[in-house]
């Protein structure tokens, strides 16, 4: 493998409308993150991601761009942006923005001249189809639930959004909107940024003609990805993408990437990919339901280790994947990826070992060093996510109960990882003087930044332990180049494996049972990194008390 400079490094990503308030106004903004950057620097953070702050109206979050060049004023100015680069710098760390380039808001430039004349130059940025017989082009349901075709006022027109109405897709088959795109992005690089988080970018690439498929719901409708999942070519685009951009300013690049074919890993995430590495999403695989979240399978054990493994073993000696436990669209990993006996702090750190020292990068979400977790609603008015709101509504007509649709949502809605940061028992968890924009949640007293740092067995003090030896420079080759090896499978309950190379052999084991176990190790060992007291390593073997977990140099 090619050994590059975002090798070794651990990742962090900040929702920054939920980060840090600087001014009192309810929302987080870049002089916010400004001000805890020596908290990251001091947790083990390199590179820190940010979750868009261009200029947006906000119907998705900021992932309805509506001017690519501007900062949104709720966020605060260029200027700040220049100085949160700065500081960065000073600090050897490295910012990375998020790149959300399928579609783009209707309150943008290109699209309202679309609208003006869907025949003209601007139509054609877009996907502008005449409907049959008087419904849209094609039954495709979006991702957020309705048909993907919004009719044009006063012509027999609809354009194409796979998200929000509010999020036109953008037609990469127009060699112009390409270039318009790659000069936005080359704009960025040359300001300094590090590189992108690029969303939903296996998207741009279309079916031709937009075939109909048989309906997948009661609606008549079928998921938009269907379409996309017979789409050939999307090669070109992102080869092209990384060509004229990241590989000219040695960027660094992670996709967030679904539906890739298979054969494909090595196109994706080889030493020539189109990206330097892409999110493993198959622990989040296993949570998903067939129709929403109202069908999906609770929590298994067995299933999310199978899912680990297997997508480990596939990317060894193709490339490294950017391993998570939660993100800005996900639940928080302590309420989804633990059995309801193990979610506390041994539990939180055993999930941390286990996930950490896996092959690949790193990348954590704001609040998971702390063991932030899922926040309970009181209605489904106090939910601001626009997926949250159609999930509980799909619920309901799937004939749950006022009760159960929002219990579905305390499992799975996004809104659980966009809560307010944690930082101290003050008043709305010392994020903001104000109010904040979203309902912090209430065990904010117990679990917090302020708290956690004073107590040397806390979740927090714990994180940087583990990120610490994950980069010590004795280690630090092992794991990040060495292979991974699962250990112990015929243990029901736990998830253990080898990092190794020619030179060093690390154990990594974690007890997700409710047995105090005792097992032989094959080697004698020296104990590195344990996350109860309880954890004894003796010359006849390690044991593992529940929620135990063991870092042993063999």
């Amino acid at each position: 493998m090619k050994k590059q400079w975002w090798h070794g490094k651990i990742a962090y990503q900040i929702y920054p409308k939920s980060f840090y308030d600087s001014n009192g106004d309810g929302i987080g903004d870049i002089r916010g993150i400004i001000e805890k950057l020596d908290y990251l620097k001091e947790l083990g953070v390199d590179i820190v991601w940010i979750s868009p702050i261009y200029q947006s109206p906000f119907v998705d979050q900021g992932y309805d761009i509506s001017d690519y060049y501007k900062i949104d004023p709720a966020f605060g100015t260029m200027e700040d942006f220049d100085e949160l680069l700065k500081e960065a710098k000073k600090r050897d760390m490295y910012i990375l923005m998020d790149l959300v380039i399928n579609h783009c808001s209707d309150q943008h430039e290109w699209f309202k001249k679309a609208l003006a004349d869907p025949e003209g130059e601007y139509g054609g940025y877009f996907y502008f189809e005449k409907g049959k017989d008087g419904k849209a082009p094609s039954n495709y349901r979006s991702y957020f639930g309705g048909s993907a075709w919004e009719p044009v006022s006063g012509t027999d027109l609809y354009y194409l959004h796979l998200f929000a109405k509010e999020q036109p897709d953008l037609n990469w088959e127009n060699k112009k909107v390409r270039e318009d795109l790659f000069n936005m992005v080359n704009w960025w690089l040359d300001k300094g940024l590090a590189g992108f988080r690029i969303d939903a970018i296996i998207n741009i690439k279309k079916t031709d003609g937009f075939p109909d498929y048989e309906p997948d719901g009661d609606d008549g409708l079928v998921r938009c990805t269907r379409m996309i999942e017979e789409a050939e070519g999307i090669g070109q685009f992102l080869q092209e993408l990384r060509t004229e951009t990241f590989q000219k300013h040695d960027a660094f690049s992670v996709g967030e990437v679904f539906n890739m074919k298979e054969g494909e890993l090595e196109h994706f995430v080889g030493d020539e990919g189109y990206f330097s590495t892409m999110f493993d999403f198959a622990p989040l695989e296993t949570t998903l339901g067939g129709h929403g979240w109202y069908d999906a399978p609770g929590y298994d054990f067995i299933r999310w280790r199978k899912a680990v493994t297997e997508s480990q073993l596939l990317c060894q000696g193709v490339g490294f994947l950017a391993n998570i436990i939660e993100n800005h669209d996900e639940p928080r990993g302590a309420s989804t990826y633990l059995p309801d006996y193990a979610q506390n702090s041994d539990g939180i750190k055993m999930l941390a070992t286990a996930s950490i020292l896996l092959r690949g990068l790193p990348f954590l979400y704001q609040g998971q060093e702390i063991g932030m977790k899922n926040c309970r609603m009181g209605n489904i008015e106090e939910y601001d996510d626009i997926d949250t709101k159609n999930q509980y509504q799909v619920a309901m007509e799937a004939g749950l109960s006022p009760e159960e649709a929002m219990e579905v949502c305390f499992r799975h809605s996004r809104d659980n990882a966009r809560t307010p940061m944690q930082w101290s028992c003050e008043e709305n968890a010392g994020f903001t003087s104000g109010m904040p924009w979203l309902k912090v949640n209430p065990n904010y007293t117990k679990i917090n930044v302020e708290e956690e740092e004073k107590d040397a067995s806390s979740v927090l003090a714990y994180y940087k332990e583990l990120l610490a030896l994950r980069k010590a420079p004795d280690y630090v080759e092992v794991f990040t180049y060495g292979d991974f090896v699962p250990a112990y499978d015929g243990e029901e309950m736990l998830f253990a494996y080898h990092r190794k190379n020619e030179n060093k052999d690390i154990l990594i084991v974690t007890n997700f049972g409710t047995e105090r176990t005792k097992f032989p190790l094959e080697k004698s060992g020296k104990l590195l990194l344990k996350n109860r007291e309880d954890v004894l390593l003796e010359e006849d073997g390690l044991i593992l008390p529940k929620c135990g977990a063991a870092v042993v140099e063999c």
